[in-house]
């Protein structure tokens, strides 16, 4: 294996591809009904592909996991503002049980095993995996007045208990979160993500590359032969169906006609018309049969999104609104979509638009154009992120990453894992209510995630995995077993404690609550990539900001009671 080091230290890039591309293959592979999925897979690669000799800068994780983490929040500040309440103090109380459950245990093994202070500290960092504790654990071993040399190996043997710890506190959390708790809840975290989206919003919609079979608006083209349809005007047609329905184009004997108001129709005219599909059955009895398009009266539609901006109508019902408008400004334009801080609204009469609502109108350009001049502005369609928006959020994040508050002489920081996702939620919720800044596609959302995760995780793996395998050879697998039991049990009795004491029901918002509790965040990856959506992302940064708090403290904890 000489030629494939020499590779790796020549380009050590080439190590956290390969790591990519197999840890993907093996997140595949179906073990019975269990399967690791790309995270875990790529964290078993990297671990292998670390035998071989490799070093990846830690730079390059520190940024993968900075885009991902900004990502995530990104996607979810609207939904994560919308939804701080009582409600959340479910997520509060998980997060303070798990580092209580997480406490004790590690305790309890430290003290049945024989395990001195630096050991007991350096299990709770690696099986927890939160790398903090190492530098608290460490300064508070410094405090106790020990010989110097003893105050180095103790915290010597704090590195050593993390590295063997490390990769399976990782891979433990993932199956837990990803596998365990959707079976424990016999509900798949796809299944239950789409569930919670319809509870937000009344419809999920379609999926990705899915369509309705039933359209809300469509359009029909019908020969005038009805009795009673001749010698009707357009404008009594329409609101014969209170202006529902649209006569968008008619034909007469082969030449087009402008569909003014006033225009009469006649026996053997053809007639767009476009409107709600559930009333466009009535129409055909108002003007006669279908034809299809051999005449070539089909015209293209248009959906134009507007921000709502309209002075004096801020919280205005869409029936107040409809009220105030006359009927030729409206003409032709049917309101198809509401969003509001990037979450769906129904469209019903009732409900209240407010400053910064994105409207989608559908109709023809000229009438889009229109609705939407009249709504506010026009928010226009870029598929290019706006780095600058996004370069400064990350900017802000990694700041506030750096602020540590001593409390007790204990550091306490939302190191830049916290201090991105903060920032990457605020700037989410800004974009939510300033949609004309700030752009990024889902598209590029979706990659910057599904990367820097993938990256952030197998640059973990290549650059622990051969310090972990050797310090198993030498210590023997007591601290590794020990690591393990310090990975599951909290976590199966959180998840318990959540089930049966703070009745989770909803598969996906309890997996994003239990991985942020753990600050597990290539389990929350891995729960993002099964749930298809952002559903678990609200509960995940709650537990996920507290958790960074109350597991770095454990370092101290540990070494004072052990």
């Amino acid at each position: 294996m000489d030629w494939l080091h020499a590779i790796f230290v020549k380009s050590p890039e080439t190590a956290l591809f390969l790591s990519l591309a197999a840890g993907y293959l093996i997140g595949q592979i179906n073990f019975g009904k269990f399967q690791l999925g790309g995270v875990g897979g790529s964290l078993i690669a990297a671990v292998v592909v670390s035998q071989v000799g490799v070093q990846i800068d830690n730079g390059v994780k520190s940024v993968m996991f900075a885009v991902f983490i900004y990502a995530v929040g990104y996607d979810s500040g609207p939904q994560f503002f919308s939804s701080l309440n009582r409600r959340t103090l479910r997520e509060i109380a998980m997060a303070v049980f798990l580092a209580v459950t997480a406490l004790v245990t590690v305790i309890v093994c430290a003290k049945v095993f024989g395990l001195n202070k630096g050991l007991a500290a350096g299990l709770a960092g690696g099986a927890l995996t939160q790398s903090a504790i190492i530098g608290t654990a460490g300064d508070a071993i410094a405090r106790l007045g020990l010989p110097a040399a003893e105050t180095k190996a103790l915290q010597a043997d704090v590195a050593i208990a993390y590295a063997v710890t490390y990769v399976f506190g990782s891979l433990g959390a993932i199956i837990v979160c990803v596998n365990i708790l959707p079976k424990f809840m016999r509900q798949s975290l796809k299944d239950a993500s789409i569930e919670a989206e319809k509870s937000l919003s009344g419809d999920a919609g379609p999926a990705p590359g899915q369509v309705s079979a039933l359209p809300p608006l469509v359009g029909r083209a019908y020969r005038v032969t009805a009795a009673g349809a001749a010698g009707r005007t357009v404008a009594q047609i329409e609101m014969a169906e209170q202006d529902l329905i649209t006569v968008e184009r008619v034909r007469r004997a082969g030449h087009a006609l402008e569909p003014r108001p006033d225009v009469m129709l006649e026996a053997g005219d053809i007639a767009l018309v476009v409107g709600r599909r559930e009333v466009m059955a009535g129409a055909a009895s108002q003007l006669g049969e279908e034809v299809g398009d051999g005449d070539g009266i089909s015209i293209v539609m248009q959906k134009r999104q507007g921000v709502f901006a309209k002075r004096g109508m801020n919280h205005t019902t869409i029936a107040a609104v409809r009220a105030t408008v006359d009927r030729d400004m409206r003409h032709g334009v049917f309101l198809q979509a509401i969003s509001r801080a990037g979450m769906p609204l129904p469209v019903l009469p009732e409900t209240r638009l407010e400053h910064g609502d994105v409207l989608t109108f559908y109709g023809s350009p000229q009438d889009t154009r229109r609705a939407v001049d009249a709504a506010g502005y026009e928010l226009p369609y870029s598929n290019k992120t706006d780095f600058i928006y996004m370069g400064v959020g990350i900017v802000i994040g990694l700041l506030i990453g750096l602020v540590v508050v001593r409390v007790g002489g204990i550091p306490i920081t939302l190191g830049s894992g916290g201090g991105c996702l903060l920032a990457g939620l605020v700037f989410g919720w800004m974009r939510g209510k300033h949609p004309m800044y700030g752009v990024m596609p889902p598209a590029a959302s979706q990659l910057l995630k599904d990367f820097g995760l993938a990256a952030f995780v197998a640059v973990v793996g290549l650059n622990s995995g051969l310090q972990a395998v050797v310090t198993v050879k030498q210590s023997g697998l007591t601290i590794f077993l020990l690591g393990v039991f310090v990975t599951l049990f909290p976590l199966l009795l959180t998840m318990l404690f959540g089930r049966y004491v703070l009745r989770y029901d909803n598969a996906a918002v309890f997996a994003g609550a239990l991985s942020g509790s753990r600050s597990a965040n290539p389990a929350f990856g891995g729960v993002l990539d099964k749930a298809e959506s952002s559903v678990p992302t609200a509960a995940f940064a709650v537990t996920y900001a507290l958790a960074n708090v109350l597991l770095t403290l454990l370092g101290p904890l540990v070494v004072g009671f052990v």
